[in-house]
């Protein structure tokens, strides 16, 4: 077999990839979140990605079963499925290579290289007012719902908070916009309080229809702010499902 190297600027190939256009490829991928389905629900049970091409229910259903509980070990059981499957059924060869590239100035107080690829610039200082940051490739854009590669999402990580944080430097969820959450028996239905006092550049307040604002448009198809750079919004179907008022 002769294969011709062809290199991609990295927005173009994630779109490429994620639209089933690239038949051979090697793609890399960092952990948003320490939990397997960060990695199985987005690449095999995800209708808005097709990288590998088409979602095969029986992969789907084990990965979605895996997700409903929270005994370790029934997990374990059904991603022994789900492994056995991806070997039988998807042309994929996984190589695991847990690192980091990130490096930072003497000068910098606060430096730190995060596990999720989301360093928090706030929390460093290097005695000027302007930080400089190099990464592999420019970010799609900054409207990160719709957007999967981590050059976006880094970016994102420091303009935007999440109702749910991480620690600086590791992966414990800790509260940012929402100062506390729980959930009923079935994990069907969660509440979350949120922060007070919180403002907006413009000076607007921050309240509950802002955080219901940001779901409709990023579920709903037929909302005006249902757009993005490619309007794919792939981590939505990962997490949620199909959109609401999806054209057949």
């Amino acid at each position: 077999m002769t294969v011709k190297i062809e290199e991609m600027e990295s927005t173009t190939f994630l779109d490429a990839t994620s639209n089933g256009q690239v038949a051979f490829c090697l793609l890399g991928w960092n952990g948003d979140y320490a939990d397997a389905t960060n990695f199985y629900d987005y690449h095999f049970a995800n209708e808005n990605n097709k990288t590998f091409g088409d979602v095969y229910p029986e992969i789907s259903a084990e990965i979605k079963a895996a997700a409903q509980v929270e005994d370790a070990n029934v997990r374990q059981e059904h991603y022994k499925k789900v492994n056995m499957l991806l070997k039988e059924l998807v042309p994929m060869l996984p190589v695991s290579h847990g690192s980091s590239a990130t490096a930072f100035k003497a000068e910098v107080v606060g430096a730190h290289s995060s596990p999720l690829g989301a360093e928090n610039f706030s929390v460093m200082d290097n005695g000027k007012d302007q930080l400089v940051f190099m990464q592999n490739g420019e970010p799609g854009a900054i409207w990160c719902s719709d957007e999967t590669d981590g050059e976006a999402l880094r970016v994102c990580e420091q303009v935007y908070e999440p109702l749910l944080g991480f620690e600086v430097a590791g992966t414990k969820v800790v509260p940012a916009l929402a100062e506390s959450y729980s959930a009923n028996e079935d994990a069907t239905e969660w509440t979350f309080k949120l922060r007070q006092g919180v403002k907006f550049h413009n000076g607007a307040d921050f309240d509950a229809t802002d955080v219901l604002a940001t779901y409709i448009a990023q579920w709903d198809a037929a909302s005006p702010n249902h757009v993005g750079r490619t309007g794919s919004f792939e981590y939505w179907g990962s997490f949620f499902g199909p959109f609401l008022n999806a054209e057949k």
